[in-house]
C-alpha cells in the first residue's frame, strides 16, 4: 500500500507533500509509515491520498470493537512489538527492519512495472 501526503502541515513537519510513503502498517486506521526521517510513526490517514491501495499478502487485518481496522505483517503483529522497538529491543529492531527492506523492496519493484507498464 503506498499513500502520498495531500498537503504540508505544520503538525507533521517530518513529512512532505507529494512523496510517497509505503505503509508499513495499520493502526486504528491511522497509518505507520516511515517519516522522512526514517521513524515508524502512526499517522491520521485521512492526511493521505492512496496511490496504491494493495495491501500486502502476508498483512494479518483485524477489526477493533468499534470497527476500526489494524493489520500487520505477522512479525510486527505481536501485542508491545512497537514498545520494543522504540525501547531499542535488538530482537524487535532486527526484526523491523527486515520486513521493512522487504516490503520497501516489493512496493520499489511494484512501481517500477506500474511507471513502465510492464
Amino acid at each position: 500500500m503506498i499513500v502520498k501526503l495531500r498537503r504540508k502541515n505544520a503538525r507533521y513537519p517530518d513529512l512532505t507533500a507529494g512523496l510517497p510513503y509505503v505503509v508499513i502498517g495499520i493502526e486504528a486506521g491511522d497509518y505507520r509509515i516511515l517519516n522522512d526521517r526514517g521513524r515508524p510513526y502512526l499517522y491520521p490517514s485521512r492526511l493521505f491520498k492512496i496511490v496504491d491501495s494493495t495491501k500486502p499478502d502476508d498483512w494479518i487485518t483485524e477489526q477493533g470493537e468499534e470497527g476500526e481496522s489494524y493489520a500487520y505483517p505477522q512479525p510486527l503483529n505481536a501485542p508491545g512489538f512497537f514498545e520494543d522497538f522504540f525501547d531499542a529491543k535488538p530482537k524487535a529492531v532486527a526484526t523491523f527492519w527486515r520486513i521493512v527492506n522487504q516490503r520497501l523492496v516489493t512496493a520499489n519493484k511494484a512501481n517500477q512495472h506500474t511507471a513502465f507498464g510492464t
